[in-house]
């Protein structure tokens, strides 16, 4: 169907991906499969978009992540920009500071 993309120990596709010229951004679509395993990190998913796509993890945010009650699959939307200026001023406030903080945390994780 779409791409095949490896989003830390989980496995997953790219469902829909389009460009949207006006706002200079990537809208991707994301299903990743998790089963027995918790919700995906939005840090971690952020990371792996950025290197999946060649980008800093500044132009990537992660806009939503929905995981239906026993399923075990995660349904992700997020958007990836041109430049990180064009990112800060479409998306809301409360978008950036939840993706920023999940990517603090991951990093914390990581290094210690």
């Amino acid at each position: 169907m779409g791409k095949n993309v490896q989003v830390g120990e989980f496995a997953g596709e790219v469902v829909e991906e389009k460009y949207n010229p006006l706002i200079r951004r990537r809208e991707v679509v994301l299903r990743i499969g998790h089963v027995g395993k918790g919700t995906i990190s939005r840090g971690l998913v952020r990371a792996e978009l950025a290197r999946l796509y060649n980008v800093s993890v500044e132009h990537v945010y992660v806009k939503k992540i929905e995981t239906e009650y026993g399923m075990g699959v995660s349904v992700v939307k997020a958007h990836i920009y041109d430049s990180p200026d064009r990112a800060r001023y479409f998306e809301p406030e409360y978008i950036v500071k939840r993706n920023e903080e999940a990517l603090q945390k991951l990093q914390q994780a990581q290094g210690g």
